[in-house]
C-alpha cells in the first residue's frame, strides 16, 4: 500500500496554474483549507511566510490540501529545492495544521523570511494573480 502524504498547496501547484503538471498526476484527493501564515509577491508565484509580521495580524493563506504518495512529495521538493533537514534549503518544509479544522495537517513549503518581496494583501493566490495579470494587460 502506498502511503498518503498530505501536503498544503497555495500557488503555482494549484490547478490551473504553471507547476500543476508537477503534482498533477500524483493527486489522490483535492480539498480546501487554510493556514497560518502570510504570501509575498515573487513574480509568477507566491511565498508563503510565517513570521511575526504574520503572527501580528493573524494572517492566513487559503489554499488546497492534495494527498500524494512519496514521489508526489520527492516532486514538490525537487521543484521548491528542499534536500532536507538542516541543508541548504530554498524552501523549507514544515509540518502545519489547517487554521480551521485543526484535526487536518500535513506539510507546507515555506520560507522564514519575506527575502524583501512585496507583501500580498490577498489571503488567496488565484484571486491576486488573476488581478496582477489583468493590470499587467
Amino acid at each position: 500500500m502506498t502511503q498518503q502524504i498530505l501536503v498544503f498547496i497555495y500557488g503555482s501547484l494549484l490547478p490551473g496554474h504553471s507547476n500543476h503538471y508537477i503534482v498533477s498526476s500524483y493527486v489522490q484527493c483535492y480539498k480546501p483549507g487554510q493556514i497560518a501564515g502570510r504570501m509575498v509577491d515573487c513574480g509568477a508565484y507566491p511565498a508563503a511566510v510565517r513570521d511575526s509580521a504574520a503572527r501580528q495580524c493573524n494572517s492566513i493563506i487559503r489554499g488546497q490540501w492534495i494527498t500524494v504518495d512519496r514521489q508526489g512529495l520527492a516532486a514538490m521538493d525537487a521543484l521548491e529545492e528542499f534536500y532536507g533537514i538542516e541543508e541548504q534549503n530554498d524552501y523549507h518544509r514544515i509540518w502545519v495544521f489547517d487554521s480551521v479544522n485543526r484535526s487536518v495537517s500535513g506539510w507546507v513549503y515555506v520560507w522564514d523570511t519575506s527575502r524583501g518581496f512585496p507583501a500580498i494583501a490577498d489571503a488567496y493566490w488565484p484571486d491576486f494573480f488573476a488581478r496582477k495579470i489583468t493590470d499587467a494587460l
